[in-house]
């Protein structure tokens, strides 16, 4: 087994380039910064017809296939979404959809989201922490939330989001390393 947290970050952007993605990419910084990690970032609109043509997990093209795979097996997630219409997009939502029920239950999810203001701030609380709820994963107490004005683009100008970004990975880091420890040292 190797000593590395498997962090997959489930970006539910719909076109490149993204203050989310940015955002991520920071998270993810941070978390490498902490413990060794493999990390891989899922950018949902890149999966193309086999994904948003898919009404059931069995339609799944391959790649789509792998990637839901991919967040039903890492020992992290970071779930992030820009806010569309006082929500996640749609496109975040169809991905879940075709998570297996269970595979996130006691898992550790950190949540994130952009939006253009900060009225949306509680897209978070009110809309991303049910949905993983559902889902029965571990979700970090802190949520990363950054609106326009944090940014230069997809610069992130803003310094509290580095700290609030330190304290949230400060947070689940050892979560995540203590179940992924467990979950690989039962048997079969």
């Amino acid at each position: 087994m190797s000593d590395s947290l498997r962090v997959v970050a489930l970006v539910g952007t719909v076109r490149s380039p993204s203050k989310t993605k940015a955002l991520v990419e920071l998270i993810l910084q941070t978390i490498a910064s902490r413990t060794p990690i493999e990390s891989r970032i899922i950018e949902i609109h890149t999966l193309g017809p086999g994904f948003t043509g898919a009404l059931e997990r069995e339609q799944l093209d391959a790649g789509s296939e792998d990637a839901v795979r991919a967040v039903e097996s890492a020992d992290l997630v970071i779930a992030a979404t820009p806010v569309f219409r006082g929500s996640y997009t749609g496109l975040f939502k169809h991905f879940v959809d075709f998570m297996d029920q269970y595979a996130l239950a006691a898992k550790p999810v950190m949540l994130a989201a952009t939006g253009g203001s900060d009225r949306h701030s509680l897209v978070i609380e009110h809309a991303m922490r049910p949905l993983f709820a559902f889902l029965q994963a571990w979700t970090a107490p802190a949520g990363i939330y950054l609106s326009a004005g944090d940014f230069d683009g997809t610069t992130i100008l803003n310094p509290e989001v580095y700290e609030r970004v330190e304290m949230a990975v400060d947070d689940v880091v050892p979560v995540a390393r203590a179940l992924a420890a467990a979950r690989h040292s039962l048997p079969g």
